[in-house]
């Protein structure tokens, strides 16, 4: 492999330009740390509405969706960490928000053959093309089908990034035309899905490599349980499929210098991590108790496993510790946490909103963090959670098993406490565990914190492992 590679990549969110969820904080981290190892990245995303930054023009170009001219403007967004552009068309981006449109299959098909035609505009010829989930999957069948035919694009290889295979992007069989696409490709060896035409399929169908966010994850979308109904599709591609768990960014999360907390800290200062939580408790309008105090900082889905946190919430409360909600989803959520807040207005705070620096104190006030998903393909909350020597509860899933060992299995690695069956009972035994082990054995408990605040979950780390992929892909 080159010393130095020629890298595009594609996302429909970059952090902190446009965000809804891990993929914007992927985006917005492994590019830059590549670069900052000799690389050449470039990072393009919709030039949505809603972004805050200074742009330069860079070029303009027409892309042909269904037979019509339609204009990309570039952009480059000024001061950001890596060389990003966003891909501007007021018919499609200039709208509120990012998705839940009517017309999102055209959208990210723009996305798509933008992105493409993008290199020949700029004459960036790269490498290796990294497309990022289901928004942006057309760009390995197109790359395959239509693109190297060309000779500028024939050695250009793609590596598919399944985030998140729940969520897929299926669009009606009208896609074909849309990306001008013959009438052989709609079948069930490519882009068909029960009649529809997949973005998430495209992408693992036709891509050089594919790999998703953690090696547990990659296991598991290999079976009818977690394989939302690809999991065909994904055994016939096994030998290309890899995982590789994603990295935080230690420089946002970082209790020593983050600007969000008052009272900064490491493994040497654990009584400034303590005045961040009576800083926390009075934000919120909670007693200032030396009790233990469960957050949760996360989307409220089904997914993250809080019909179990319902289920058993007021034997939790019954165990004498406080309780913080960040977060924004499902209204039976949001409605059943802001009812446990009137319940127990002395133990509970309950935030329906998204608000980052608030985030940050939660993760460095906290002593304990929930995150009992029914499946989990990386999870950031647990990694960022243990740098600020917050202590996860999680369930065996996915990324949380590759990244928390339980300590009651191994005393000299553990980290967290985690339980295997999806039950309401298991959870509570193991919030249970952990109460118990900041009450009354606080040595413990102070190495479990020192342990976590030192932990390297850092890019550098999976970034290697995505640079040996992109070697893998190159040599075929």
């Amino acid at each position: 492999m080159k010393e130095s590679l020629k890298i595009l990549f594609i996302s429909a969110e970059v952090a902190p330009y446009a965000k809804t969820g891990g993929l914007a904080d992927v985006a917005g981290s492994l590019p830059q740390t590549l670069v900052e190892m000799g690389h050449e990245v470039l990072v393009v995303m919709p030039g949505y509405k809603d972004i805050e930054a200074e742009m330069t023009y860079v070029t303009d170009f027409p892309v042909v969706l269904s037979g019509q001219r339609r204009t990309c403007i570039v952009r480059e967004i000024k001061g950001a960490a890596c060389t990003t552009y966003t891909l501007n068309n007021y018919h499609f981006y200039f709208r509120d928000g990012i998705y839940c449109y009517c017309d999102d299959g055209e959208r990210f098909a723009f996305l798509c053959k933008a992105s493409l035609e993008l290199l020949k505009a700029i004459n960036f010829k790269p490498d290796v093309i990294h497309i990022n989930d289901w928004h942006a999957g057309p760009v390995a069948l197109l790359l395959k089908q239509q693109y190297q035919k060309n000779k500028f694009y024939k050695d250009i290889k793609s590596i598919f990034t399944i985030h998140n295979l729940k969520y897929q992007g299926e669009f009606d069989k009208s896609m074909l035309g849309i990306l001008e696409l013959p009438e052989a490709l709609f079948v069930p060896e490519g882009v068909e899905f029960y009649g529809k035409f997949s973005f998430m399929k495209s992408g693992i169908v036709y891509a050089d490599k594919i790999n998703t966010v953690s090696k547990s994850y990659a296991k598991e979308i290999l079976t009818p349980e977690y394989g939302e109904d690809l999991e065909g599709v994904l055994k016939n591609r096994e030998k290309d499929l890899y995982g590789i768990i994603n990295g935080i960014s230690y420089d946002i999360f970082n209790p020593m210098t983050d600007p969000h907390i008052k009272f900064p800290y490491n493994e040497n200062n654990l009584t400034m991590k303590a005045e961040n939580k009576k800083e926390l408790q009075k934000e919120l309008g909670l007693p200032q108790r030396n009790v233990p105090m469960i957050s949760v900082v996360h989307r409220l889905v089904e997914q993250k496993g809080l019909f179990m946190v319902c289920d058993e919430f007021k034997k939790m409360m019954a165990l004498d510790v406080q309780f913080v909600l960040l977060g924004l989803g499902d209204p039976y959520y949001e409605d059943a946490f802001l009812k446990f807040m009137k319940e127990f207005p002395q133990q509970v705070s309950v935030k329906i909103e998204f608000n980052e620096e608030l985030a940050h104190k939660i993760y460095a006030g906290s002593d304990i963090f929930l995150m009992p998903s029914t499946y989990e393909p990386c999870g950031l909350g647990q990694m960022i959670c243990l740098r600020y020597g917050t202590i996860p509860v999680v369930r065996e899933t996915g990324g949380l098993k590759d990244t928390i060992i339980d300590i009651d299995k191994d005393f000299e690695k553990g980290n967290g406490f985690s339980f295997t069956e999806i039950t309401s009972a298991d959870f509570l035994k193991t919030i249970k565990r952990a109460v118990d082990t900041y009450r009354d054995e606080p040595g413990t408990w102070v190495e479990l914190v020192k342990r976590g605040i030192k932990s390297d979950f850092s890019w550098k780390r999976s970034a290697i492992e995505y640079l040996a992929l992109y070697g893998e892909a190159l040599k075929e």
